[in-house]
């Protein structure tokens, strides 16, 4: 039983006192656009709103464009293992960008329209500056007014808004927002709603793999569906606290099962079911659920993808390893697999048709502390071991509604289409939660977005007149090769902003997807954050600032990101370096599941003080921030992270490999592919057979997305005399870099080096 975790606590009773300010990089920029005199139509009278090639002349424009940039533009930054002038050196900083990633010109700027700016919920620089001003300087007053606002609250809070310690130095890490409130994240997302007249508004449209299957939930339809699912987890044990794994596709019962956990108390950890059985093993093994539901089967595109067998296979790991599970409910998917043809164990599996529907259309809410678990998530971690990401209600709750709403400019009228799946943290927070909390209509895919064909994605959007469409960088760029033609067939009309998740997007992806899909008139929400963040950390709000194609630009309320060197000291002004985050915000993650002691050594031993991000950062001369990917051993694969010891792991496990070093390369579709260095055992040949064979190991043991898309064999791999691998040479290798190894010197056998790169092509 998962109950109350038990999140550490400092010695010291006595409250932290913080003086908070905003770096003074920040403001100065941010006044600056107070003091620009034309308003955006003047601009675009001298712009012709350009957008992706230079700006046109004009007095007007030149005078906007003063106060916002210089005559020096961003850097174009490949590697961020050299920094600008005054930054300072940060060595094996390993950032994999797309070569354009960081190339942007001073007057590469796209203004929102004066329609959009004057309907926009921040409407102006000027309202972003008053609101993030008193976020940071007056946290507590922020988020308990949005709380106490918007929110459904059986019990109000202490005097105490948060309290927190990012200081390792000072005693355990600690993250609190508003302890001793009582609510449910449930209750929040459907009761609330329904009470509020919205009983009968869409919640969601679910779309099939299938072209022409459909189906649609009311609020008040979904309400009585989560809570037919929530008496029979009652029934059969499941109580306040309890872990219950979910391994479902997007199917209309994955949001239906997160929503029945929340409002029973019970913590639910859904892993994507794409997933591997081993990978799905070590979840089960890791917090003991009561329950395990999934599906019998899904059809993605063309294929069937059996997910019953998968469990089954976990289910048999587990229980070899001492955790057996009692319970595995079923869903039958009938466009996939008939019950028939579904293999089946008599008295563990359960048919959800069978029992669900019988159970009352009316179930108890579980009022629970504001710090009380919502959900766990694993997340890749360098070191291999899956971590579990544990996020709590309240902070949670508040957070994701708030930057739901601002983000994407949401209106009541909106129908909101995010392509996540609900296995990543994406899914959670702006597929199922987010959305929820604000009323919205969502919709939910099954299936591929290029299935049967590349304009799917926008025939679906015109189906339902979808008006927010959020996705990640992979599709557009997937959607961008394959041509215009399967945007332009079809209206979008309906489109008013667009979003861009999961990985940084290149400024080639970022105007396609402006000028292409959003017809040159919906802004891009092109959002930064984490499965740690719980939601969105640097993003634009729509309709108030120029946006620079590739940019996060500037950090959401009550979020103050920092960018600092190898010694942890904050750099001022122009710069590359690590991504911090100084003081918490309400959705932050409260620990890892059973290890906060990797918890604070993975995120705030590396810069005392501080949340370490995990990514590099540069922020050009007006503020904008451009993120250029992860420094530490994961590797950022289509949105999705991966631990590259994970990949070594599974590529060594199998009997003709010795050993494996993996790398993160650039992609021009994933944005970053994986680069497997394979030495084989002695005695072995290389070939064809064995690389598909190497390859299919990893399928079978993380996951298809993980499937390394080179093998490089290895005759050595290059080692320092003390037996370190020098990845930094791995990785210029792989990219072709092979003029820029720098010092091989240290290396124990140098010639191994040349024996890489002669089979660089085989």
């Amino acid at each position: 039983m998962l109950g109350r975790i038990p999140l550490l606590k400092n010695k010291k009773k006595k409250r932290k006192m913080m003086t908070i300010s905003i770096s003074p990089h920040a403001l100065p920029q941010l006044q600056r656009y107070k003091r620009a005199a034309p308003t955006p139509s003047q601009v675009k009278q001298g712009l012709g709103q350009s957008v992706g090639g230079r700006a046109g002349g004009g007095v007007l424009a030149m005078a906007y464009l003063k106060n916002l940039t210089t005559t020096n533009h961003l850097r174009h930054v490949e590697s961020m293992a050299t920094l600008p002038s005054g930054a300072g050196k940060i060595s094996h900083l390993n950032a994999v960008v797309l070569g354009e990633a960081l190339a942007s010109e001073e007057d590469d700027l796209v203004f929102p329209s004066d329609d959009f700016s004057r309907e926009a919920l921040v409407p102006s620089p000027q309202k972003y500056l008053e609101m993030y001003k008193r976020s940071i300087w007056d946290p507590a007053g922020f988020w308990s007014d949005i709380a106490s606002s918007e929110f459904y609250w059986k019990q109000r809070w202490g005097e105490q808004v948060y309290s927190e310690n990012l200081d390792v130095r000072k005693g355990n890490i600690k993250i609190e927002w508003f302890k001793g409130g009582i609510t449910n994240m449930c209750y929040n997302c459907l009761d609330r709603n329904i009470d509020a007249g919205l009983a009968d508004k869409i919640a969601l449209y679910w779309e099939s793999n299938e072209p022409g299957f459909d189906a649609t939930l009311t609020y008040s339809q979904l309400l009585d569906r989560v809570c037919q699912l929530a008496n029979y987890l009652k029934a059969i044990g499941v109580r306040k606290g309890d872990a219950v794994v979910v391994y479902l596709p997007m199917l209309m019962e994955l949001p239906i099962t997160m929503l029945a956990c929340a409002r029973i108390g019970a913590v639910h950890s859904v892993v994507f079911a794409g997933f591997s059985s081993e990978s799905l093993a070590q979840r089960i093994m890791d917090c003991k659920p009561k329950v395990v539901i999934t599906c019998n089967a899904v059809k993605r595109g063309p294929k069937t993808i059996h997910l019953k067998d998968i469990v089954d296979a976990a289910l048999v790991e587990s229980a070899k390893n001492g955790v057996p599970v009692d319970v595995c409910l079923t869903y039958e998917n009938q466009s996939a697999l008939k019950k028939e043809s579904t293999k089946w164990q008599d008295g563990r599996d359960i048919w959800w048709e069978d029992v669900v529907p019988k159970y009352a259309t009316t179930c108890d809410v579980e009022w629970v502390d504001a710090e009380d678990p919502l959900f766990l998530l694993y997340t890749s971690g360098s070191t291999g071991k899956p971590k579990g990401v544990l996020h709590t209600t309240g902070g949670y709750m508040v957070y994701t509604a708030t930057t739901f709403k601002y983000a994407f400019d949401y209106k009541a009228s909106d129908v909101y289409w995010c392509t996540a799946d609900c296995g990543w943290i994406t899914g959670h927070s702006y597929v199922t939660y987010g959305p929820m909390l604000n009323g919205a209509t969502i919709v939910v895919y099954e299936g591929a977005p290029n299935y049967p064909d590349p304009g799917r994605c926008w025939d679906i959007v015109d189906k339902y007149k979808v008006t927010i469409f959020y996705t990640a960088p992979t599709l557009v760029r997937s959607l961008m090769r394959d041509g215009d033609e399967y945007v332009t067939r079809y209206s979008r009309k309906s489109l008013r902003v667009l979003g861009s998740v999961g990985e940084p997007i290149n400024p080639s992806a970022w105007r396609w997807f402006f000028n292409v899909v959003g017809g040159s008139r919906c802004p891009i929400s092109d959002t930064w954050w984490q499965t740690e963040t719980g939601g969105f950390m640097i993003t634009p709000l729509p309709g108030a600032w120029p946006q620079k194609p590739g940019s996060a630009t500037f950090p959401f309320f009550g979020v103050q990101p920092v960018i600092v060197d190898e010694k942890g000291v904050e750099i001022e002004g122009e710069c590359s370096g690590y991504l911090c985050v100084k003081s918490s915000w309400p959705g932050a993650f409260r620990t890892l599941y059973g290890d906060h002691e990797r918890y604070e050594t993975t995120y705030f031993k590396p810069f005392a003080g501080y949340y370490f991000t995990g990514d590099g950062c540069s922020r050009d001369k007006d503020g904008y921030h451009w993120l250029t990917g992860r420094v530490d051993d994961v590797i950022n694969v289509s949105g999705h992270r991966i631990g590259t010891a994970e990949v070594e792991s599974a590529l060594v496990s199998h009997p003709q490999c010795a050993e494996a070093a993996v790398v993160g390369v650039e992609h021009e579709v994933k944005g970053q592919g994986i680069y497997a260095f394979v030495t084989l055992v002695d005695g072995v040949s290389y070939s064809e057979e064995l690389r598909k064979s190497l390859i299919l190991t990893v399928r079978n043991q993380i996951g298809a997305f993980a499937a390394p898309d080179k093998i490089h064999w290895a005759p050595g791999l290059p080692k320092t005399r003390s037996g370190k691998i020098m990845r930094r040479i791995l990785r210029k290798i792989a990219s072709r870099q092979l003029d820029e190894l720098g010092d091989t010197s240290t290396l124990a056998e140098p010639g191994v080096v040349d024996q890489l790169i002669a089979l660089a092509d085989c």
